[in-house]
C-alpha cells in the first residue's frame, strides 16, 4: 500500500475541512464540487448513527439497517429513515454517517451505474462498481459517510466495506456504523458460509435488533434488501418479530 501523501489522513476531506484544499486540477477548466462545511457545522448535521449489516448468501446478498436518524447522536431526528438504496440492477448501497453526503454518494453512484451500461451496453461489474465507489470517497465531496456495497454478478455475491477515506475492503459479513460491535457479536455466533436468503435475512435482523437495544444511535425497526439475479427488493418493518 502507497504511503499517504501531503499529512492527510489517508484522504484529502481533512484539508477540506480545514479550509487547506488546494485542488489537484488546477490550472484545469471543471472543478469537483465543493460545500461550505466546516468542523463545527459537521457536529450538528443530521446523521443516521446507525447499524448497517451486510452478508454474502447461497443465493446472492442481504442488507439490514436500521431506521433512525439524529442530529449529533443526541436528538432522533426521524424515525423512518430508509438506510439502504439500490443503486444498480443487481446491488445496493447503505448509508452510514451524515444523512447529505450518503444521499449525494448514492444518487451519484446510481448516475454512473447507469450511464456507464447506457454507454457500454453491459452492467458494471461488482469489481469495477466497488472502485468506483472507493475513487469518489477518496476524491469526492461526500463527507463523512462509511457505507456497504453489496451485490452479485457473473462472479458471484459479493460484499464490501468501504470508509470515509476511499478503503474498499471485501468480505463475506461486514458490519458500519455506531452500533457495529453489539451487531458483529451476533454475527461472529450466527453467520456461517452456504445460508439461504431468509436464513440471512432472520440473522441481520437480529443483529440490528442487538444494535437498537444498546446504541442509542440506532432504532426504529429494520430495512432488509434482498439481492438476487432477479433484482433487489428492500422492505422495511418496524416490528422485528415480523422478520425473527
Amino acid at each position: 500500500m502507497r504511503t499517504p501523501m501531503h499529512g492527510s489522513d489517508f484522504s484529502r476531506n481533512l484539508e477540506r475541512l480545514n479550509g487547506n484544499d488546494t485542488s489537484p486540477y488546477e490550472p484545469e477548466i471543471g472543478s469537483l464540487p465543493d460545500n461550505e462545511y466546516s468542523k463545527k457545522d459537521m457536529e450538528n448535521i443530521n446523521k443516521t448513527g446507525t447499524t448497517t449489516i451486510g452478508l454474502t448468501t447461497a443465493d446472492g446478498v442481504v442488507m439490514a439497517t436500521d431506521m433512525r436518524a439524529s442530529l449529533a447522536g443526541r436528538f432522533v431526528s426521524n424515525k423512518n429513515v430508509q438506510k439502504v438504496e439500490q443503486i444498480h440492477p443487481t446491488a445496493a448501497l447503505t448509508m452510514a454517517g451524515s444523512v447529505g453526503g450518503a444521499q449525494s454518494f448514492i444518487r451519484t453512484m446510481r448516475i454512473e451505474s447507469n450511464l456507464y451500461e447506457s454507454r457500454r451496453g453491459e452492467q458494471m461489474s461488482m469489481q469495477a462498481l466497488s472502485t468506483l465507489a472507493g475513487n469518489m470517497l477518496r476524491g469526492g465531496p461526500f463527507f463523512m459517510v462509511s457505507p456497504i456495497l453489496g451485490g452479485i454478478d457473473e462472479e458471484g455475491s459479493h460484499i464490501y466495506s468501504l470508509d470515509p477515506a476511499g478503503g474498499v475492503m471485501s468480505d463475506d459479513y461486514t458490519v458500519t456504523g455506531s452500533g457495529m460491535q453489539l451487531a458483529y457479536g451476533v454475527l461472529e455466533q450466527d453467520y456461517e458460509e452456504g445460508l439461504s436468503n431468509e436464513e440471512a435475512k432472520t440473522v441481520a435482523a437480529r443483529g440490528i435488533k442487538s444494535a437498537v437495544e444498546r446504541d442509542t444511535g440506532s432504532g426504529n425497526g429494520v430495512f432488509l434488501a434482498e439481492i438476487t439475479e432477479e433484482g433487489v427488493d428492500i422492505t422495511g418493518h418496524k416490528d422485528f418479530d415480523d422478520v425473527l
